[in-house]
């Protein structure tokens, strides 16, 4: 690989610690799809230049729905990006994945349905998804999270954490990095009903967030190795307990009945949590780009960095010259006349 470029896409709360606090090249970009969500800044981490982009603009007034992903990895494209680790709030479906814990998901369900999830519409070009986050830059990730101040844990043995409704009132624990998790995202922006909650468990999800599709397929069709960093917040709803209410006016005191619960204390929880996860993962990226600088030639081999080279089914012949133009940077290559 001539040159290893990482693209930095942050979340809730960690989008704006990583732009407020770099200095560096600022790229106002246009893409075929419009603007990006802000101004890409391009610095150097560990002697490797990283692309920052906040995923939900200044402010975070760019709610998941509208994020205009294909703008935001098309204009990463632009600038060279070969490789994107990107962060996420996610609430936690399962007790081992506590809150302030780090998740690096290995695995998705999509549940979106109101965003444009391929840069390909005037051809047929079906990628290969198994694995929907690179598994050399997730490997990376895992081993940054084996350094001080961290404790790195797989989900299979990690320690259940006793049941209740908030975890506000327990003294903090130090966090873990969890080796693995299915990611359900889901369309949003409201958060899950409790039966939704319930049922994404019984699926087999892990983690519930709003923003990882279709970034993770787009980055794949753009030939960019992703991996992300989930946040967790809190339990979602699925954890929570319902109030007792009488049956009916007649009905017999059983003394005191548990409180109402608050309907922000979710919500609080959700933001005190994002303020406290949000450095660890911060460190955790910083920790991870370091490595990717001592695995060039692995990285360079990972499977994205090729996923077009069978992907692309139509007759090249008979795609418009012009929409090869308009999508250069990411498959002019295969329509190249090798030379005789």
């Amino acid at each position: 690989m001539n040159e290893l470029k990482i693209g930095l896409i942050g979340g809730t709360g960690l989008g704006h610690a990583l732009a407020a606090t770099t200095e560096g090249t600022r790229h106002e970009l246009d893409t075929p799809f419009g603007r990006p969500s802000d101004a890409i800044i391009e610095t150097t981490w560990a002697g490797v230049p990283v692309l920052i982009l906040s995923r939900h603009g200044p402010g975070h007034v760019i709610n998941p729905t509208q994020i205009n992903t294909r703008a935001n990895i098309f204009a990463l494209k632009q600038l060279g990006c070969t490789h994107i680790i990107a962060s996420g709030a996610v609430g936690s479906l399962r007790e081992e994945y506590k809150p302030r814990d780090l998740v690096i998901p290995d695995q998705v369900i999509d549940k979106t349905h109101k965003r444009a999830n391929t840069f390909f519409e005037r051809a047929a070009v079906h990628v290969e998804f198994a694995e929907p986050f690179c598994p050399v830059l997730r490997q990376t990730l895992l081993d940054a999270g084996k350094g001080s101040g961290f404790s790195a844990q797989g989900s299979a043995n990690a320690s259940a954490q006793d049941s209740g409704l908030s975890t506000q009132d327990s003294p903090p624990e130090p966090f873990a990095v969890h080796d693995r998790g299915c990611y359900v995202c889901m369309e949003g922006p409201a958060f899950s009903t409790r039966a939704e909650s319930l049922m994404h468990r019984l699926w087999g999800g892990d983690l519930i967030g709003m923003t990882a599709m279709p970034e993770a397929r787009l980055a794949k069709e753009a030939e960019i190795s992703y991996a992300l960093v989930a946040l967790v917040t809190d339990y979602d709803c699925w954890r929570s307990k319902p109030a007792l209410t009488p049956t009916g006016t007649d009905a017999p005191s059983a003394g005191p009945q548990p409180a109402k619960p608050d309907p922000h204390e979710l919500l609080r929880e959700i933001l005190a949590n994002v303020q406290a996860a949000t450095q660890n993962a911060v460190e955790l990226m910083k920790r991870a780009v370091e490595l990717a600088a001592q695995r060039r030639d692995a990285l360079a081999a990972a499977p994205a960095q090729r996923a077009l080279e069978l992907a692309i089914w139509s007759d090249k012949s008979r795609i418009d010259p012009a929409e090869v133009q308009r999508l250069a940077p990411l498959w002019v290559k295969y329509f190249e006349t090798p030379p005789q």
